[in-house]
């Protein structure tokens, strides 16, 4: 039986503070709970020519799926909250959720500001197999850095999610952490720190997250929970309103959620992801309709 991961903010914080004074890079590593034939930890070349080593977790799966779900998460940035979803993912999706730079096993050990930068790094991330097509998930802070991925990779992206997203504006939850993690930056471990630094820095980067929006031209899904006290949905709903796509951005709102739709049970998150995976409609042959022949073998009339 798998062990509970910590939930919330509080306890990722508190996570956070415990890996640093053990020298960990995860809380509960991954390779503890499940057999890497089921979630596997991996190192991929950064993009970019950055140069860094990035790390993530996977489901190996002997045959290829049809669809590959690629998940940038947020702040701080610690893959290993997934594993749970990427254990119960069925065999025909494959899943992979990656540290971001500047946290837990990724490099480098500084702080990547840039989201730009970021999504320049992650662009590996999207590459896929023969056949195969890629739902690119953005979580909290990455939701803008999986839209320029998104943007700045045509073609290899065939729908973009952005999950709990956070744009610029904090909750009460959020402003109190911020604030507090400002006074205590010098102190703090490394990932809360980037965290805290991040997401200040976000609203003068939220011009890129617009224009890349306007020109995408995949289907756009926005999941939101409507108890999000972190990032509130009606920030993401004024987003979407402000935002002249190309096309409609489909928006779900989740009755009671909060901002971390990856919490267990994993049932509700799964099928609200697979919801924004298009559905191809069989393709039927419809032959012409021939021209009625009513006069064709039909008695003449009598005079």
């Amino acid at each position: 039986m798998t062990r509970k991961r910590p939930r919330g903010v509080w306890s990722m914080g508190w996570a956070c503070i415990a890996c640093a004074a053990s020298g960990r890079t995860e809380h509960v590593p991954t390779a503890d709970d499940y057999p890497d034939t089921i979630v596997r930890r991996v190192r991929i070349d950064a993009g970019g020519g950055l140069g860094w080593k990035l790390s993530a977790i996977v489901t190996p799966r002997e045959k290829t799926a049809p669809w590959k779900v690629v998940v940038v998460t947020g702040a701080p940035s610690w893959a290993e909250y997934w594993a749970p979803a990427l254990a119960a993912l069925p065999q025909d999706r494959e899943m992979i959720v990656v540290d971001r730079p500047g946290y837990a096993g990724s490099e480098p050990v500084e702080y990547v500001g840039d989201i730009r930068v970021q999504a320049k790094a992650l662009a590996p991330l999207l590459k896929a197999r023969p056949g195969q097509k890629v739902l690119l998930v953005g979580q909290s802070y990455g939701a803008a850095i999986a839209s320029l991925m998104a943007e700045q990779n045509p073609g290899k992206v065939a729908a973009l999610v952005l999950l709990s997203g956070y744009f610029g504006e904090s909750g009460p939850t959020a402003r109190w952490l911020i604030g507090l993690g400002s006074r205590l930056l010098k102190v703090i471990p490394r990932d809360l720190r980037h965290a805290v630094i991040e997401v200040s820095g976000q609203p003068a980067q939220l011009d890129h997250l617009r224009a890349a929006l306007s020109r995408l031209r995949i289907p756009v899904h926005v999941i939101h929970g409507d108890k999000d006290d972190f990032a509130p949905i009606e920030i993401a709903e004024r987003l979407v309103a402000q935002t002249r796509a190309r096309r409609p951005i489909r928006f779900e709102r989740v009755a009671g959620a909060n901002h971390f739709l990856n919490d267990e049970p994993v049932g509700p998150l799964l099928a609200a992801l697979e919801g924004c995976i298009p559905v191809r409609k069989p393709f039927r042959l419809r032959l012409p309709r021939l021209p009625a022949m009513s006069w064709f073998g039909a008695p003449q009339a009598r005079a």
